[in-house]
C-alpha cells in the first residue's frame, strides 16, 4: 500500500479526509505541520479513538442515525472510519450497507451533507470523458455504477440511489482490504420514474422521467468507452440497475470488457457457494442435482446461468446442464408451450405439462435443490418442503429472499418439516436451530462473502475479462473454507466474522484462475498470497507521513 503523503498544512490538514489524524497528530506533527492551538491538548492513540466513535455510536437512537453519523466521520477522518468498520464487519456492515443503507436511500436527498462520488447525468452527454476527469484520483481501479433504477426492494429512487455506489464499495474495503483511493462510486442519473421523488423540492437529481432504451444504451455506450480511455484498468462494477436493462447490459458487455454485476453474478456465486458447500456435506456432484429456481426474474435467471457454469464445469454439455434446471414464475412452472417468456427464461422451460402447483412442480421435475428468489414471504409451506424430502435424502431449501418477512420460509421451519434433513440458507440472518437435540446452524448467503474477495482478486490480477470460471473459482473457495465440525452443523458458508481472511482465500483463488486462462494484465508473482496481501490496505496513521 503506498504511502500516503501530507500536501496541506494547519485548517486545511484538518479539513482533508484523507491525510486527518484527529487528536492522533504528534506534538512534532503539530508543531511542523501548522497545528498547535487547533487541537485540544490530548495526543491519542487511533484505539482511544475509536472508543470515542463507539461510544457516539452507542448514543444514538437507531441505524439510521449511526449511517449518519459514521458517514460524517468519512468525511473527517477516512483511516479512523475504516478502521472502525474493519475492526468488526458483522457489526458495521448492516449499519453501512443492507439494511440501513435502504431506509438511507429513501431518505438520500433529506440527510444529504456533502459531495462524494461522481455525478454524471445524462445531460452530460458528449462530455463524459470530461465529467470522469474531473475525479482526483488517476488511478481508478473500480467503478460502482448504479443508475438508480431498482434499489434494493425499493424501487426507483433515481439520483438518491447514490447510497449503494458509495456503501457496495465501502465493503470492498471493511470486507476485503482494496485500497478505498482505488475506488470510484457513480451515479449515472437519467430521471426518475418516481413521481413522488419528482414532486420532492429537496430531491438532488434531474427532474426528468427515464429515457427510452436506446436513449440509455447510447448514454450508457459513451460512458463505459469513456472509463476504458480514462481509467484504462478499471473494472465497471453495475449494481441495482432495473432488471430488464441490467440483464442486457451485462450480456452487451460482459465478453468485451472487464466488468461485472453483482446483482447477477455476485448473488448467482454465493448462490453456487452455498450449493458447492452443500455438495461437500452430502458428498454429491452439482451436477447430479436437479434445481428449481421459484422466481424467474433477473437474480433468479442469473442463479440459473451460473449453476449451469459449474454444471458445465463438472463435465456436463450446456444442453445437459439446463435440462436439470427449472424455473416457476408468478404463472407457474416454465415450460415450452408459454408464451409469455422472456429469451433469457426460455433457455429453461420445461417440456412438461404447465402447472402452477408449487409442490406439484417439485414432484414432476423431481427436484433436489429449491431455490427461492420470488420477494413473497412463506410459499416454502410444510408441503413444500416435505415434497422436497420425497425426492432426495439431504434437500437443499435456500430462501434467499430478503428482508426477513420476505423470506420464502424460516429456518426453523425449513429444519423442522425436513425433519432435520433439510440443508438450508436464507437471504436474511436466522438464529441457530436445535431439532431433537441437534444444533444446525443456517447460512446466510451474503453477496459480501464473496464479491469483495473476487474484486481483490481482480485488484491483484488486472484480468480484461470476468467470464464465469472467476466467480466459480471464488464459489468454491468460499466452500472449501467450512470445516468439517462446521459442516456436521449444516453450515454451507464459514463465519462472518472471518470475512477479511474469507476474502484473501478467495482472491488468491480467483487472481490463479486468471492468470491460469491467460486473462491477466498483470506479471504472475512467485508467491501469489504474499503478493494479494501487500495490495490490501490497512487503515493506520503510520501510513500518512
Amino acid at each position: 500500500m503506498e504511502e500516503k503523503q501530507k500536501t496541506h498544512q494547519g485548517t486545511e490538514l484538518l479539513h482533508d479526509p484523507h491525510l486527518n489524524k484527529g487528536t492522533a497528530f504528534s506534538a512534532l506533527d503539530r508543531q511542523r505541520q501548522k497545528l498547535e492551538g487547533l487541537l485540544p491538548a490530548v495526543i491519542e492513540g487511533i484505539e482511544e479513538q475509536i472508543q470515542r466513535v463507539l461510544k457516539h455510536l452507542s448514543l444514538k437512537p437507531n441505524d439510521l442515525e449511526r449511517y449518519i453519523y459514521m458517514t460524517g466521520l468519512l468525511d473527517r477522518n477516512e483511516t479512523l472510519f475504516y478502521k472502525v468498520l474493519m475492526s468488526d464487519p458483522t457489526r458495521f456492515v448492516p449499519i453501512m450497507y443492507d439494511p440501513t443503507v435502504g431506509e438511507a436511500c429513501l431518505k438520500f436527498s433529506d440527510i444529504y451533507r456533502r459531495a462524494a462520488g461522481l455525478y454524471i447525468t445524462i445531460e452530460h452527454k458528449g462530455r463524459v470523458k470530461d465529467i470522469l476527469r474531473n475525479w482526483p484520483e488517476i488511478d481508478v481501479r473500480f467503478i460502482c455504477v448504479s443508475t438508480g433504477g431498482r434499489i434494493l426492494g425499493l424501487g426507483d429512487l433515481g439520483a438518491n440511489g447514490m447510497g449503494i455506489p458509495l456503501g457496495k464499495l465501502q465493503l470492498y474495503t471493511a470486507c476485503a482490504a482494496v485500497p478505498p483511493n482505488k475506488l470510484l462510486p457513480v451515479l449515472l442519473d437519467c430521471g426518475t420514474e418516481n413521481a413522488q421523488l419528482l414532486k420532492d423540492p429537496l430531491y438532488i437529481g434531474l427532474r426528468r422521467r427515464r429515457p427510452k432504451i436506446d436513449e440509455l444504451d447510447e448514454f450508457v455506450q459513451e460512458f463505459v468507452d469513456a472509463v476504458q480511455e480514462v481509467f484504462p484498468v478499471c473494472c465497471i462494477h453495475f449494481e441495482d440497475w432495473k432488471g430488464t436493462d441490467a440483464i442486457r447490459l451485462l450480456k452487451r458487455y460482459k465478453d468485451k470488457i472487464c466488468c461485472f454485476n453483482d446483482d447477477i453474478q455476485g448473488t448467482a456465486g454465493v448462490a453456487l457457494a452455498g450449493l458447492i458447500g452443500a455438495m461437500n456435506i452430502t458428498g454429491e456432484k452439482l451436477s447430479q442435482q436437479r434445481v428449481l429456481m421459484f422466481g424467474a426474474g433477473s437474480a433468479g435467471i442469473g442463479i440459473a446461468n451460473m449453476i449451469s457454469s459449474g454444471m458445465q464445469a463438472e463435465g456436463l454439455s450446456h444442453s445437459d446442464a439446463v435440462s436439470r434446471i427449472n424455473m416457476f414464475d408468478v404463472n407457474g412452472l416454465l415450460t415450452k408451450d408459454r408464451t409469455d417468456l422472456s429469451a433469457e427464461q426460455t433457455v429453461y422451460a420445461a417440456d412438461s405439462k404447465p402447472t402452477k402447483d408449487l409442490v406439484e412442480a417439485i414432484r414432476a421435475v423431481k427436484a433436489t435443490v429449491l431455490i427461492g428468489v420470488s420477494t413473497v414471504g412463506k410459499t416454502f409451506t410444510r408441503e413444500v418442503v416435505q415434497a422436497m424430502t420425497e425426492q432426495t435424502e439431504r434437500p437443499v431449501i435456500f430462501a434467499l429472499s430478503n428482508p426477513t418477512e420476505h423470506a420464502e420460509c424460516s429456518a426453523q421451519e425449513a429444519y423442522e418439516w425436513s425433519e432435520g434433513k433439510a440443508i438450508f440458507a436464507a437471504g436474511v440472518p436466522f438464529d441457530e436451530v436445535t431439532y431433537k437435540g441437534k444444533v444446525f446452524i443456517p447460512g446466510q448467503a451474503n453477496n459480501y462473502y464473496l464479491y469483495p474477495g473476487v474484486s481483490l482478486g481482480i485488484y491483484g490480477a488486472k484480468p480484461k475479462r470476468i467470464p464465469d470460471a472467476l466467480w466459480i473459482e471464488g464459489a468454491r473457495a468460499l466452500a472449501d473454507l467450512v470445516t468439517p465440525e462446521q459442516k456436521e452443523k449444516g453450515m454451507v458458508f464459514p463465519p462472518q466474522k472471518d470475512i477479511l481472511a474469507i476474502s484473501a482465500a478467495v482472491a488468491e483463488r480467483v487472481a490463479k484462475k486468471a492468470f491460469e486462462k491467460g486473462l491477466a494484465q498483470e506479471k504472475e508473482p512467485k508467491d501469489l498470497g504474499t503478493f494479494i496481501r501487500e495490495l490490501q490496505y490497512h487503515p493506520d496513521y503510520s501510513e500518512i507521513l
